[in-house]
């Protein structure tokens, strides 16, 4: 009796599954897609597989393999990440790869520089980080940046700084 209920248990499981398909067989389902195109009040731009903007940093250095975003920076702009060395793409152009963190996860990149997420981006759609302090910036779906000023946040509501000691060395460092 037990071993029925359990089959009868898993038979919608593996239906759904069945149906719904793997990256494997060529069909790949949402929550495995790492990078995607998604719709903004400035259009389309690169989102993550949640459905969260994604950002370039103006002080990274395209194929430098790093990131110049670290310590305290990070806790208002965690890299984006993939599971593997090839992130799932859906209608996102450019060379996407990804490079190595001091975790030694892996950071997707768009034609060499990092991409990021913005910690006070709450809901999929939002876009609070674009233009913060001059050099943060969402991506078009060809991987450029988008430097629209018409959403940079007034100077009365800056992003928060890690501390009041941080420096600038070209407009914001952490």
């Amino acid at each position: 009796m037990k071993k029925r209920l359990i089959v009868i248990m898993m038979a919608p499981m593996l239906i759904t599954s069945l149906l719904v398909g793997n990256s494997s067989s060529g069909v790949a389902n949402a929550a495995t897609i790492t990078i995607k195109v998604g719709s903004s009040k400035l259009g389309k731009i690169v989102i993550n597989g949640r459905g969260m903007s994604a950002y370039f940093y103006d002080l990274d250095k395209a194929n430098s393999g790093k990131s110049a975003c670290s310590g305290a920076c990070l806790k208002y702009w965690p890299p984006l990440l993939s599971p593997t060395s090839k992130p799932l793409v859906s209608g996102v152009s450019g060379h996407i790869s990804t490079i190595a963190t001091p975790q030694g996860k892996r950071q997707i990149t768009i034609n060499g520089r990092p991409l990021y997420t913005f910690s006070r981006d709450r809901a999929p759609g939002d876009i609070n980080g674009q233009g913060s302090e001059g050099i943060w910036h969402l991506l078009s779906a060809t991987g450029r940046e988008i430097k629209s000023s018409s959403l940079v946040a007034p100077a009365n509501s800056p992003v928060p700084t890690p501390s009041s000691s941080a420096t600038y060395v070209y407009k914001r460092s952490y």
